[in-house]
């Protein structure tokens, strides 16, 4: 027990100070967890944690990322995990609440984030192996479950029915909603309410990133 060490600290920027030599020490395991994206990736934090969650991964060096399914709320988070998957990184998302929210460095060093206080948000850093263990199990047992990035955006795609699918061709095309309600035998009020209801569904803000969430899922026109 003499060689454990347990110490905390509140902000990004004393994280980085005291324990941001650590994440550049991984030799074979950079494993994280964390609800969404930004638990890691405040300005200060993202410095040190940037070379491990952003690749390139040396070969037979394993970076695993387990995320919930907030963390896949906008398009800038999905494109972002995309890249951290193409650099080398296995990425999961569970459905199950993630009970801490960690940085575990070759099994030997933890780093869980706290709660949120007004000098920023807690960091526990330690090398107890029981504790460092013990965490690892949970993380395992939760990674075992989850679904592969790829594999839970396919499962996530809605059900578009003919009506959506004939607007999602409208919108493709170019048309001017007045020539696409005309086409469709709609009015052009009618036409707006369906589009509306399209990016609701489709989880996306605007007309553009409806496109582009339609062709992530595979419902661009004339597919599945």
């Amino acid at each position: 027990m003499r060689n454990e060490h347990v110490f905390s600290v509140r902000g990004d920027a004393e994280l980085v100070a005291r324990a941001g030599h650590l994440f550049e020490s991984a030799e074979s395991e950079f494993v994280c967890a964390a609800r969404d994206l930004r638990t890691w990736s405040q300005p200060a934090a993202r410095q040190a944690v940037q070379a491990r969650m952003s690749g390139p991964y040396a070969p037979g060096f394993t970076t695993r990322k387990l995320l919930s399914p907030v963390a896949l709320a906008d398009e800038e988070a999905r494109a972002h995990l995309r890249q951290v998957r193409g650099a080398g990184a296995l990425v999961r998302i569970s459905g199950s609440r993630l009970p801490h929210e960690t940085i575990l460095i070759d099994r030997r060093v933890m780093i869980l984030a706290g709660r949120e206080t007004s000098a920023g948000r807690e960091y526990t850093v330690t090398t107890s192996r029981t504790l460092v263990d013990g965490v690892h199990s949970m993380f395992r047992a939760l990674w075992d479950t989850a679904a592969d990035l790829e594999t839970y955006l396919r499962g996530d795609v809605p059900h578009l029915d003919a009506r959506s699918r004939a607007i999602l061709t409208e919108l493709a095309s170019g048309r001017t909603d007045t020539s696409a309600a005309k086409r469709l035998g709609v009015s052009l009020r009618t036409y707006r309410r369906r589009v509306a209801s399209l990016l609701t569904d489709l989880e996306s803000d605007s007309r553009f990133q409806a496109g582009v969430r339609a062709g992530e899922l595979g419902l661009t026109p004339g597919r599945g």
